[in-house]
């Protein structure tokens, strides 16, 4: 779409008329000369011009004051509206990879899998309704590591999730490192800061108190939900607990309420496909969508077009 940014600059128009019908200040010989008027003087005297040479330097001296008005109006070409990026909340996924993620006791298909194998599944679909938040993944076991740091790259995170293995940061389970790194990549971030973790277990391991990381973490504005995922352990015929872990139920509901979020208890798939659900609804994507236009400035083609016809003029002067 064609336009001008300037159009007021034509009011300019008439101003050589104006110029023109104003008395001189000072005398002829120290009078300032505006462009092109000595031609409009000579075409007046008509002296040594023919008619039809006085009206093509008339012509040339219109348009190049209309050239030049037109690149002052600053002609622009808009193309075809284009979406921005929208501008949603910074979410960090934090996975635990630690050995009791190995547990089957998840059911996807009429299919036994393991925990890390539900999850992946699950988080999976919901990183792909996560378009217009910015993404981090946080892998952890016994350290915990930024697998993917925030980007609006969302398919790039999922396929990052699901190349991590089991153990892949060690046996153990450092549930406070987790959110002191979580803290550490979102504490210059502006706007709404929230991190999803999912441990099967306790913490084991780490150097940071993950009831401490929670405080730190609610003085940062970042806001914390926490998902224990694993089914309830149960004995077996000799009285023996098959479930690898002990999950920290206590502390990961003090770890969310600290920071204004909440847990959630998986126990199976259903229950886990839920619980993102329930974080969708409360963490919702911005939906509103901007665009902008793309603007070509045009102002160089009149104002090249004036500057030759007045050189064209200067020169038909001068000869």
């Amino acid at each position: 779409m064609f336009e001008f940014a300037w159009p007021w600059m034509f009011l300019l128009l008439p101003l050589p008329l104006l110029v023109r019908l104003l008395p001189p200040v000072q005398p002829p010989q120290a009078a300032l000369k505006v462009p092109f008027l000595e031609d409009f003087d000579q075409l007046q005297t008509g002296i040594g011009r023919s008619t039809r040479v006085r009206r093509a330097a008339l012509f040339l001296a219109v348009l190049t004051w209309l050239l030049l008005i037109a690149a002052v109006a600053r002609p622009q070409w808009q193309g075809e509206p284009l979406p921005l990026p929208l501008e949603g909340r910074d979410l960090m996924l934090a996975v635990d990879l630690s050995g009791s993620m190995a547990e089957e006791d998840f059911v996807i298909g009429r299919q036994r899998v393991d925990r890390l194998t539900a999850t992946k599944i699950v988080a999976g679909n919901f990183i792909e309704k996560r378009k217009g938040d910015r993404l981090g993944l946080i892998l952890f076991g016994q350290q915990a590591y930024l697998q993917a740091p925030l980007t609006y790259d969302i398919k790039t995170v999922k396929t990052l999730l699901e190349e991590a293995f089991i153990n892949m940061a060690g046996q153990k389970t450092a549930i406070g490192d987790a959110i002191g790194l979580a803290i550490k990549r979102l504490r210059d971030k502006k706007g709404e800061k929230v991190l999803i973790l999912m441990s099967d277990g306790e913490n084991t391991a780490g150097q940071m108190d993950p009831l401490k990381a929670a405080e730190l973490a609610a003085e940062e504005g970042l806001k914390i939900y926490t998902i224990g995922i694993g089914a309830d352990p149960q004995a077996d015929f000799f009285g023996m607990v098959s479930s690898r872990s002990a999950l920290d139920e206590k502390t990961l509901t003090r770890i969310a309420e600290t920071t204004g979020g909440r847990y959630f208890r998986a126990r199976d798939t259903a229950q886990l496909v839920a619980i993102y659900d329930a974080i969708d609804a409360m963490e919702p994507v911005e939906n509103e969508k901007r665009f902008f236009r793309p603007v070509n400035e045009l102002f160089h083609w009149p104002a090249g077009a004036a500057l030759l016809l007045a050189l064209g003029l200067l020169l038909r002067r001068r000869g």
